[in-house]
């Protein structure tokens, strides 16, 4: 039997009682809005305008669903998502399950470790090859070696970096009125351009490990029955905040290269873009709240990369725990940061690998969600006490939103070959 050991040993004070039940959301949720999402908000903005708006404010009550399953599921049966399915349906599933999250979550953290490297050249001149290895190697360092609940309260309260995209798209002087058009008046074009930023829109922020990595926090901190309408309601309400800025990414990008629908490969033609204020700040602002979002994202996918390798062979798996003690746990982790590492170092422009990481998490994320929903029903495995019929009904619904977009990126992926 595995040692739920990491977040949840927390001192008694009643200061910090509170914190046992509140916080996975906020930075959970937050991880949601890593480099990937940056980019691929920016690209679509770049590209279409405010035309997939509508789309954006859709996924934040599509995330809080998913977001609220995963929390019920691990503060019911105390187990996180990919203990429960493996619990529930054998190796197998969980074995699928464990390939699809850990393949994504490799080739993100990799566009993720790109993304924040090229923020600090934006910063500093140096080139982002430069950075790479420092930013991996001090990641491995903080997760082998430091308490994750000094961790979490940093990545926590770096969350508010994030409203420099507000600022960003109110500075733009964005065409607020097309804005809402476009959110009340929705318009979807079976062209590749709406279908591919559709699915990596669904696939950068429903991608499988911000909810796993939830249920994860939750099942760590074992909160009882009582506490179950608390861990739901901060699961949804740490997406809704950290979701927030995802219409404010693309308004800002819509509303300088978006009026020409000019694409963009690389982070310097996205800081461009972004021109809350003149000068470098400009610059400067967009490159502050990439590295935010890559120094929250990073140790994130690593570490449920960890765990899932890790549970899916019933192996000790924790954050507090000392390297030597959870071989499997930490060698997965370090794996993680060494082989996303080198990915960073491809020759491939920043924006371009974090939309192209953000489409394949797409295709990948209806296993994982389909494995969650069926999970979240097994009155076996959750006790007798199965999420409830909203729910139920909000999450298959969600679900079939990505699968059947999933399959017309497909569809239109193979009849764009056959005409080729």
């Amino acid at each position: 039997m595995e040692e739920r050991l990491g977040p949840a040993r927390v001192t008694a004070e009643p200061a910090r009682r509170f914190a046992r039940f509140f916080g996975p959301g906020l930075v959970s949720g937050a991880s949601a809005n890593d480099p990937t999402t940056v980019g691929s908000l920016a690209f679509v903005g770049a590209t279409t305008g405010y035309g997939m708006a509508w789309l954006v404010i859709l996924l934040l009550p599509m995330l809080a669903v998913v977001q609220a399953v995963a929390a019920s599921v691990a503060a019911v049966t105390q187990m996180s998502l990919q203990q429960a399915i493996a619990r529930t349906y054998g190796r197998g599933p969980a074995l699928l399950a464990m390939v699809a999250v850990a393949a994504i979550g490799l080739v993100t953290l990799g566009a993720d470790v790109q993304a924040g490297s090229e923020a600090l050249t934006l910063l500093t001149g140096i080139p982002f090859q430069y950075f790479v290895i420092p930013i991996v190697a001090a990641i491995g360092w903080m997760l082998a070696t430091k308490s994750y609940l000094k961790i979490e309260r940093l990545l926590a309260w770096l969350t508010l970096i994030f409203l420099c995209y507000v600022a960003s798209a109110i500075y733009a002087r964005p065409d607020w009125g097309g804005v809402l058009r476009s959110i009340f008046i929705p318009r979807f074009e079976l062209s590749p351009l709406f279908v591919t930023g559709a699915i990596a829109l669904l696939g950068t922020t429903l991608t499988s490990y911000v909810y796993i990595w939830e249920s994860i926090e939750v099942a760590e901190r074992r909160p009882d029955s009582s506490k179950l309408r608390a861990v739901t309601t901060d699961a949804v309400l740490g997406m809704l905040v950290a979701g927030s800025s995802f219409l404010f990414i693309l308004i800002a990008t819509a509303a300088t290269l978006g009026t020409r629908h000019a694409a963009i490969a690389t982070a310097a033609e996205a800081a461009a873009a972004l021109r809350p204020l003149a000068g470098a700040w400009d610059q400067d602002l967009f490159a502050v709240g990439l590295l935010a979002s890559a120094a929250i994202a990073v140790p994130v996918i690593a570490a449920t990369n960890g765990y899932v390798v890790a549970q899916t062979f019933e192996r000790r798996a924790g954050l507090a725990l000392a390297p030597s003690e959870a071989r499997l746990f930490y060698g997965a982790i370090f794996a993680t940061l060494a082989g996303g590492g080198g990915f960073a170092l491809l020759p491939i422009p920043t924006i371009s690998l974090l939309y192209g990481v953000s489409v394949a998490a797409g295709l990948a994320t209806p296993i994982t969600l389909i494995l969650t929903m069926l999970v979240a029903r097994n009155r076996e495995t959750m006790r007798a006490r199965p999420i409830g019929a909203p729910l139920v009904w909000a999450g298959w619904a969600v679900t079939a939103v990505v699968t059947l977009s999933s399959l017309v990126f497909v569809i239109a992926g193979a009849r764009q070959l056959l005409h080729a």
